[in-house]
């Protein structure tokens, strides 16, 4: 079986579960965080412990020396200091006030003849789920952990991002906290992190796990030519997710989204520790504008090309070590080609998109997607006969028959 097949998306068919269950914002302050304030509740309890672990910090031998000139010993203090898994109460009740703290915002999406996850998105009624969830059409059923259960409509999608909004009467809800989006560029490998959703239809599940990867390139929509375009800075992790899963949130240990869970890579349909969220910069620059408008005019450089190697740096008369993206097509009508980038047998090679640094096509796409609209004006920074330049370029829609 190749790649291709082994990629799932994580939508769920209610026949497949009939047959084989393997078919497969903003940052809250620390007065406000759940998981600010468990740890600071434990931490007060286990100040010996939280002194002794941390012996090495010249600032904690401090404390440990104020601490000892007391007259008094806190009997639980003294209690937990000699208890070696108060550190995995600490962690275990951040899951827990994650859970408590997420879960009511988190839905189980009903469709036609399978389902899939959601999360409330705002005091609107509006729910943030995958293009996939929705694409095929049918009633859409949403229900909430307490039992509710909601018919809504669709607002718009997005198959570029596998994103898509629905919506639900909002004064049904209002007593549901909407989520908070965390920034996605900030993340970093080895980061815990939490699933929660309706894999395989159990609603109201979490796994935990961590970020096993950043700044994966995943296939989004496929244009009618044949062209299919990538969705880039895809979070990996290896928190168990599975059919079902899809479009519920990625979320970090202060209970933020930072991704949509949106697929699995796995030869049986089912979790084997390589999942894929779309991240939450990505979900704050699309959503609202589905929101708005009812779909996303995507911004659109119209290139193809692939990082500059050694070989051909050398052959341009470049350093060998030289950093870019080596234009291989300039495809007519398209935002490079008005501006005047050249492909071809004398190609540009673009360094830098408004003073950032280019070393990975994902660096040019993400920056794209995340922090550009149609009609901005970007300036790209480009090799061209062996003399740096600049050149700036007005961002298009891409083509609506892409998709």
């Amino acid at each position: 079986m190749n790649k291709k097949n082994r990629v799932t998306w994580l939508w769920l068919p209610f026949l497949l579960v009939a047959i084989t269950l393997a078919a497969c914002g903003s940052a809250e302050t620390a007065a406000t965080n759940p998981i600010t304030q468990t740890i600071n509740s434990l931490t007060e309890q286990t100040q010996p412990e939280t002194a002794a672990l941390a012996q090495n910090d010249p600032v904690a031998e401090t404390a440990v020396d104020t601490t000892s000139q007391t007259d008094t010993i806190n009997p639980v203090a003294e209690a937990a200091a000699n208890d070696p898994l108060s550190s995995l109460f600490v962690q275990e009740e951040a899951f827990v006030s994650v859970y408590e703290q997420v879960n009511p915002a988190v839905v189980n999406i009903e469709v036609g003849s399978g389902q899939g996850s959601g999360f409330v998105f705002d005091n609107n009624g509006h729910i943030v789920t995958n293009n996939h969830v929705v694409a095929d059409g049918g009633q859409i059923v949403v229900n909430f952990d307490d039992g509710r259960q909601l018919s809504a409509t669709v607002v718009g999608t997005d198959p570029s991002s596998d994103l898509a909004v629905i919506q639900v009467d909002a004064n049904e809800i209002a007593d549901i906290t909407p989520v908070s989006l965390a920034d996605s560029d900030a993340l970093k490998v080895g980061q815990i992190v939490i699933a929660i959703g309706s894999p395989f239809g159990l609603e109201s599940s979490m796994t935990t796990g961590i970020i096993s990867a950043l700044d994966r390139l995943f296939p989004g929509a496929t244009s009618p030519d044949g062209t299919t375009y990538q969705i880039p800075d895809i979070i990996q992790t290896d928190a168990a997710i599975n059919p079902g899963n899809s479009g519920g949130p990625l979320l970090n240990l202060r209970g933020e989204v930072i991704g949509v869970n949106t697929a699995i890579e796995s030869p049986v349909r089912g979790s084997s520790g390589i999942g894929y969220a779309v991240p939450s910069n990505i979900v704050s620059n699309i959503v609202p504008q589905i929101i708005a408008n009812g779909h996303v005019e995507t911004p659109w450089l119209g290139i193809s090309g692939q990082i500059i190697s050694e070989d051909a740096a050398v052959a341009l008369g470049l350093p060998a070590d030289q950093n870019g993206i080596l234009v291989g097509e300039v495809i007519s009508g398209g935002s490079a080609a008005i501006a005047g980038l050249r492909g071809g047998n004398n190609p540009d090679v673009i360094t830098a998109v408004d003073g950032r640094q280019i070393t990975a096509f994902d660096d040019l796409l993400g920056y794209l997607v995340q922090q550009t609209v149609v009609g901005q004006t970007i300036e790209l920074q480009i090799m061209r006969d062996g003399q740096l330049q600049t050149v700036n370029v007005t961002l298009l829609a891409r083509p609506s028959s892409a998709g």
